[in-house]
């Protein structure tokens, strides 16, 4: 398998260090997971859920979707990451040619409603996909395992597995398929980003995301969500100053 260029350690999880075409040429080419975490799911790290730091710390490909991360990571450490969110990640692989081949891509969904509303964005987009390449996820317990679904990607063989259903679950879920299936797909872990493109969240424009603002227009479309999490996410400049590129201790430890 190819090695990743470069990376850079913070808190345990390896961030590529290059831009979305670059990220993506190596990932498509090897396979595997890519993760892409916020500053709330970097704070998870020190939950005393193993699967899920396991996940993030031991996927394949991982990139800096979180600008509060890159800013504090410069403030801190004196050194850079690029910082490539899940919306331009995405907005980068659409146009990848390997996504333009029926049968292609198999999307894993939060809903019926996200599933209809991406049909519809994708036959705007002119993406071969059609109703048997989205799956809608159940909802999953803590190991987030679906020997269903693993069924269903081993049947299709598709050379992408997109997962958008959230944090948490969904790169338990990437590295569940990956541990189990004959073949190696690229399997990508988005989370919200397929969202926002296909109006099931929030529409992000490309000014708000390139300057970290991307949170604010969530924000105040969802309060009671985004009060919380930015609450969560307020930790990160403490652990980053008392880790640094170290696997945070669990609140247990």
């Amino acid at each position: 398998m190819p090695q990743v260029p470069s990376t850079q350690q913070i808190l345990g999880v390896h961030f590529f260090v290059g831009s979305p075409a670059e990220v993506i040429a190596n990932f498509v080419r090897a396979g595997g997971v890519l993760v892409v975490p916020a500053a709330p799911a970097m704070v998870k790290l020190r939950y005393e859920d193993e699967l899920y730091r396991r996940a993030l710390t031991a996927a394949d490909f991982a990139i800096a979707d979180s600008g509060l991360m890159v800013l504090v990571w410069k403030i801190l450490k004196g050194k850079n990451v690029t910082r490539i969110s899940g919306l331009r990640y995405l907005q980068s692989l659409m146009n990848h040619p390997s996504l333009r081949t029926s049968g292609s891509v198999l999307l894993i969904l939060p809903s019926e409603a996200a599933k209809q509303k991406t049909l519809t964005w994708s036959r705007e987009k002119n993406l071969p996909l059609g109703d048997d390449d989205c799956c809608v996820a159940p909802h999953y317990g803590p190991t987030a395992e679906d020997p269903e679904l693993l069924r269903i990607v081993e049947r299709r063989r598709p050379a992408h597995v997109i997962i958008a259903i959230g944090n948490g679950p969904q790169e338990k879920l990437g590295t569940f398929l990956r541990n189990n299936l004959s073949y190696r797909p690229a399997i990508h872990c988005i989370g919200a980003a397929l969202g926002f493109v296909s109006g099931d969240q929030i529409s992000i424009p490309n000014w708000a995301d390139q300057l970290y603002l991307g949170w604010l227009f969530r924000l105040i479309a969802q309060p009671r969500i985004f009060i919380p999490r930015l609450w969560r996410a307020s930790q990160l400049p403490w652990l980053i100053w008392k880790y640094g590129e170290k696997l945070p201790l669990t609140r247990r430890d």
